[in-house]
């Protein structure tokens, strides 16, 4: 009876630490241009990514809100289940988003992911983890920037629905959904 009890323990927790598999998407996602990022363009020293497009990246420290900043990577199961909730936000367009692919392995596995995960907002590109002085280890993180560049929030995880997102950017930076 034990052993029964220690399988089916065993069972349930392996089960609650998997993740349900990716929502399909209504609309399917785009590379997007980070010329469309807000930045202070004064603030020109700082940690330079590039834009996973290929184009010139940014100056992170630059970054001016009203905005939502998305840490990810596809290699991430927490990441690829959080998205639907990013992909909501977007439609609303009310907010801008920049999204942070970190440690990808190529940029054509990012855009691939961007494509497949209705993604259509600017993305940057860093492959070898220089926004870690920035933004920490582990991924999802979700940032909400403010007007001055300042971090008026950090959520450390994935978020787990459209409403903790929503209430998130109403309540850091004032935007009601």
């Amino acid at each position: 009876m034990k052993r029964l009890i220690a399988v089916v323990a065993a069972v349930l927790l392996l089960a609650s630490c998997s993740v349900s598999p990716s929502k399909k998407f209504e609309s399917s996602g785009k590379v997007t241009s980070c010329s469309e990022i807000q930045v202070d363009r004064v603030v020109n020293k700082g940690t330079v990514v590039p834009c996973i497009d290929g184009g010139p990246g940014i100056v992170m420290e630059s970054l001016r809100g009203p905005v939502v900043v998305n840490v990810w990577g596809s290699w991430c199961a927490p990441c690829r289940a959080e998205m639907p909730h990013f992909v909501a936000l977007a439609n609303t367009k009310k907010i801008n988003i920049v999204g942070v692919d970190v440690e990808e392995k190529n940029r054509e596995t990012g855009k691939a992911f961007m494509e497949s995960h209705g993604m259509t907002w600017p993305v940057l590109y860093d492959p070898d983890g220089r926004t870690k002085m920035l933004y920490g280890l582990g991924v999802p993180v979700t940032f909400y920037i403010n007007a001055k560049g300042e971090v008026a929030y950090r959520h450390v995880g994935i978020i787990k629905s459209d409403q903790i997102l929503f209430e998130e950017v109403k309540k850091y930076l004032g935007i009601d959904l």
